[in-house]
């Protein structure tokens, strides 16, 4: 089927809003449509629909608290997020070099977990690479590559590890993690707490979370297509007290909180959320995988 609708000025996209019973301000619905794409705007205002009408009483306001609210909830995400892969590039950077040497990582057979059938290693190192070629660029340099290799360029044609990985994207980090062997995983899953093979779930998630907020796309009510693991129900109790859905932002708001709370547990991230959906108290947070009670959650409770 051939698409057929015709691009509509700012002005139409308000009026057919209004036509289908939004409740706004016309030039105010206009206003707002210039500065948020029309698809992006019905994104969120989707969920007061009824078939093809908005439901009676749908105002501006309603949907601008909800598109606020997903805004300030990116922001919490990647607030997080920053600080987890930070903490990740160091504890990996670290046991990388007292392991290999500061100067192995271009080396395949230190990579016991890619797969040499889809060139994992391959394509890993040229990411790497290109990351550091860029840096020396002078539209993009970083100066402490540029003055690595002025001093150490005539016996070193690589940095060592630990100013390689400040060059990595979350992506290229999340590959280094999955590439090492096991017992490099084990120490860094030990800095939280956890096995080897719940870290490097967590990270895929929260990977593509991170990548979500990159592109300032809808968390509230997105359900992920990657489903993060649980840790083992004997061992972790409170992973399972209650359920959470293993796919939706509560769980990956909660693993956040956790991580955060090894790495620094003095941060106050978690008033912060707390804080965010205070003000937002009319949020359907089910959608979110969380029920009414869930900060007595004993993964939330715990100070």
């Amino acid at each position: 089927m051939e698409f057929e609708k015709p691009a509509l000025s700012f002005e139409d996209q308000a009026d057919l809003l209004l036509a289908r019973g939004f409740c706004a301000d016309r030039a105010e619905l206009v206003q707002r449509l210039q500065a948020t794409n029309y698809f992006r705007f019905c994104a969120y205002a989707w969920v007061f629909q009824d078939g093809d009408r908005y439901q009676a009483g749908t105002t501006l306001e309603q949907v601008w608290r909800l598109y606020t609210f997903d805004h300030r909830l990116r922001t919490l995400f990647i607030d997080a997020i920053e600080s987890i892969e930070v903490q990740v590039r160091t504890q990996l950077a670290y046991q990388f070099a007292h392991q290999h040497g500061g100067f192995a990582y271009l080396e395949e057979s230190n990579f016991p977990n890619f797969s040499s059938e889809a060139d994992d290693f391959k394509k890993w190192k040229s990411k790497v690479l290109g990351q550091v070629k860029r840096s020396v660029d002078p539209k993009g340099a970083e100066m402490f590559v540029v003055n690595y290799f002025r001093d150490y360029g005539d016996q070193h044609d690589r940095l060592p590890v630990w100013m390689m990985i400040e060059l990595m994207d979350f992506g290229a980090t999340l590959s280094f993690f999955r590439g090492v062997s096991v017992d490099i995983r084990k120490e860094l899953a030990k800095t939280i707490g956890q096995p080897e093979e719940v870290m490097l779930s967590w990270l895929m998630g929260l990977h593509v979370v991170r990548n979500r907020c990159a592109h300032h796309a809808r968390l509230w009510n997105w359900q992920s297509g990657t489903s993060v693991k649980r840790p083992n129900k004997r061992k972790f109790k409170e992973w399972w007290q209650p359920t959470m859905s293993k796919d939706r932002m509560g769980m990956l708001l909660t693993i956040c909180r956790y991580w955060l709370n090894h790495i620094s547990p003095m941060n106050t991230w978690t008033a912060r959320v707390f804080e965010l959906f205070d003000q937002y108290p009319e949020i359907d947070i089910s959608k979110m995988g969380l029920n009414e009670n869930w900060r007595e959650h004993p993964l939330w409770a715990l100070k």
